[in-house]
């Protein structure tokens, strides 16, 4: 059993960009609280981000692809270091279109990791996303 609990954590994708990640997550929140609307946090997430000298872009288009035609255009809020997707929401539950958009995310990018993070009114809330395939 401890030989399991081994491998899973050794299997965490990114634990120190996510770690940090998640920082400037609880940082925001901690210097704006709750009930602003998403872009707001999404502003504030971007400066956090650069002071903590963490790599971003955000408001990336990808295109959603059927047999090599384009099909349609996500928007992500960021992309954390060419390797993590975050996406923000706001308000106190994730919706399984929450989850479901940020799986759409990871299979348009061809990426393995994402961060769902919800500002709520009990603080931050948020959930690592793995691609598997």
């Amino acid at each position: 059993m401890a030989e399991k609990k081994k491998l899973e954590r050794a299997d965490i994708l990114y634990p120190e960009l996510s770690y940090r990640v998640v920082g400037a997550l609880f940082s925001v929140f901690n210097a704006l609280g709750y009930g602003y609307r998403e872009k707001y946090y999404q502003r504030a997430i971007a400066q956090e981000l650069a002071i903590a000298r963490i790599p971003f872009k955000q408001q990336i288009a990808y295109e959603i692809k059927f047999k090599n035609k384009i099909i349609g255009r996500q928007i992500l809020d960021f992309l954390i270091d060419g390797k993590i997707v975050l996406e923000l929401k706001r308000g106190n539950r994730f919706s399984k279109h929450d989850i479901t958009q940020v799986y759409g995310y990871l299979k348009a990018t061809n990426l393995k990791l994402a961060i769902l993070a919800r500002f709520s009114s009990k603080g931050v809330i948020f959930k690592r996303i793995v691609n598997e395939q």
